[in-house]
C-alpha cells in the first residue's frame, strides 16, 4: 500500500521528469548550427547511450534478454520490430519542429494525442467511456472543426503526432513489451541509421568543429537521463491512474515554453482555438475527476 510520503515524493519526481522533458524541446535551438534533424539524430545517440547506463546501473540487462527470449517466431519479432520507426519519426519532429516554426503544432499534438488513445480504447478495445471523457473529446473535436473552417486545415504536424503516437503504444502493448526492454530495443535499431545520418549530412563535423556543442551534446544525454530515471521512480511510487495523470503535464510545460522562450508569431491566431481543443479538454478528463472526488 502507497503511504502519503511515497505518493508525495512521486508526484514531486514527476513533475520534475516532465519538466525535464519539456527542457529537451529547446535543444533544437540551442544545438544550432545544428540542423533540426542532425540534433534529432544527436538525441537518439545520446539516450542510447544514457539509456545503457541506467540499465546497467540499475541491472536491468537480465529482464531485456528474458523478455526478449519470450519472441518465438517471425510474425512476433516483426511486430516487435514494427514501431520502431514511428518512434524514430516522433524523436525526429520534436526536435526538428521548434527549430523550423511548428512548435506550437507539435505541442497541440502532444496534448489531443491522449484523446485519440480515449477514442482507440474505446471502439477497438470496447472500453467504457465515462461523461468526462466523452466531454473532453466533443471539446477536441470542436477546437479541430474551428481550425478547418478557420484556417482551412489543421496542421500536419499536430496529426503526426497525435496519430502516430497511439499505433507505436498499441503495437508495444500487443506484446506487452515492458517499457525499458522496449525502447532500448528502438535505441538499438535506430542507431546505425543514425550514425549513417550524421556521417551523410555533416553532423559530426559541425560537432566536432563547435566547441559548445562539446557540452551541450553530453548535456541533452544527462536531461534524457534524468528524466527517464524519475519517470521510473514516479512510476513505482505512484498510483497508476495518478501517475498517468501526471503525465499531461508535459504538453502543458511544452506549450508554456513555447509560448515564454520559442515566442512564435503564429501563438495569437492559435490561442483562440487552445483552450476548446486542449486545455478544456484536459481539465475536464483530469482534474474535474480529483475535484469531484477529493474536494
Amino acid at each position: 500500500m502507497l503511504t502519503t510520503n511515497q505518493t508525495s515524493q512521486g508526484t514531486i519526481t514527476a513533475v520534475a521528469a516532465n519538466f525535464l522533458y519539456s527542457l529537451l524541446f529547446l535543444f533544437g535551438l540551442l544545438l544550432q548550427p545544428l540542423s533540426g534533424t542532425q540534433v534529432a539524430s544527436w538525441r537518439v545517440l545520446t539516450m542510447f547511450f544514457s539509456l545503457v547506463l541506467l540499465v546497467s546501473v540499475l541491472k536491468q540487462w537480465q529482464h531485456i534478454f528474458d523478455y526478449l527470449k519470450t519472441l518465438k517466431n517471425a510474425k512476433e519479432w516483426f511486430l516487435f520490430i514494427l514501431p520502431t520507426p514511428i518512434l524514430g519519426a516522433q524523436i525526429w519532429i520534436f526536435m526538428w519542429a521548434p527549430v523550423n516554426g511548428l512548435g506550437l503544432e507539435v505541442t497541440l499534438g502532444y496534448f489531443l494525442y491522449p484523446m485519440i488513445m480515449i477514442v482507440v480504447g474505446r471502439f477497438f478495445y470496447n472500453e467504457d467511456m465515462s461523461l468526462l471523457q466523452w466531454a473532453a473529446i466533443i471539446c477536441a473535436g470542436l477546437g479541430i472543426a474551428y481550425d478547418i473552417f478557420e484556417y482551412g486545415a489543421i496542421s500536419w504536424a499536430t496529426l503526426f503526432v497525435c496519430l502516430g503516437y497511439p499505433p507505436y503504444y498499441l503495437l508495444r502493448r500487443k506484446l506487452a513489451v515492458p517499457s525499458i526492454t522496449g525502447l532500448i530495443s528502438d535505441l538499438v535499431l535506430l542507431l546505425p541509421v543514425v550514425l549513417v545520418a550524421l556521417y551523410m549530412n555533416g553532423g559530426f563535423e559541425v560537432a566536432i568543429t563547435n566547441h559548445k556543442l562539446w557540452y551541450l551534446l553530453p548535456l541533452l544525454g544527462i536531461i534524457s537521463t534524468a528524466a527517464m530515471s524519475l519517470t521510473m521512480v514516479a512510476s513505482q511510487k505512484l498510483p497508476v491512474s495518478l501517475f498517468g495523470t501526471l503525465c499531461y503535464l508535459e504538453p502543458v510545460f511544452l506549450f508554456i515554453t513555447f509560448v515564454t522562450v520559442l515566442q512564435s508569431c503564429s501563438v495569437k491566431g492559435a490561442k483562440i482555438t487552445l483552450l476548446s481543443r486542449t486545455v478544456v479538454p484536459y481539465l475536464i478528463q483530469n482534474v474535474a475527476p480529483y475535484l469531484r472526488d477529493y474536494g
